[in-house]
């Protein structure tokens, strides 16, 4: 497989890129997709079988499974990092060996639990960011794998472009039908 077909796989949506400037609408349109993505996942996958929710998206790319109990861990921590900078001053997060929890026992377990656990957590983000001041808009905190600080309003961007993302994965392993 050629490098731009692989990468293609890896990052059906592009990557994430912020805008200069964020308007309301699109701020809106991020918290709307953030809201809706356990709904969305659950319709992708509700009738899956288990030898279906082995698919892998990419080579040596993750198994639907591994997916969704992945988005369910990374948005736990997404709501902690959006708390730890609405709470101190521009914290440090703490990252994680996203890999290493994906090879975790608990990741070749059902889904549901994932599942429930995205509902949750979605619905709590989703009224955390709808309350969120201009001011808040502007709190940081800083990741240190990338060296740098991102303003709670980007960190939204980046979490609805996480959402679909990987439902794009889950859908992209359905379309290639296990194939990898």
């Amino acid at each position: 497989m050629l490098p731009t077909e692989l990468q293609k796989l890896k990052y059906p949506i592009g990557e994430f890129q912020a805008p200069d400037i964020i308007s309301k609408d699109q701020k809106e349109k991020w918290i709307t997709d953030i809201e809706n993505f356990p709904n969305s996942v659950e319709e992708v996958t509700k009738n899956l079988s288990n030898t279906e929710l082995s698919y892998r998206y990419r080579p040596d790319g993750w198994t639907i499974k591994q997916v969704v109990h992945h988005c369910a861990d990374s948005h736990i921590n997404s709501i902690i990092r959006f708390k730890l900078s609405l709470t101190e001053d521009t914290p440090t997060i703490r990252p994680y060996y996203e890999n290493r929890w994906a090879e975790l026992v608990d990741y070749e377990y059902d889904i549901e639990t994932a599942l429930s656990i995205l509902k949750g957590i979605h619905a709590k983000l989703g009224i955390l960011l709808r309350n969120l001041s201009d001011e808040d808009l502007k709190l940081k905190f800083i990741h240190p794998e990338h060296g740098k600080s991102f303003t709670l309003e980007e960190t939204i961007g980046t979490y609805a472009w996480h959402s679909n993302h990987h439902l794009a994965h889950i859908k992209q392993a359905l379309k290639y039908k296990g194939e990898f």
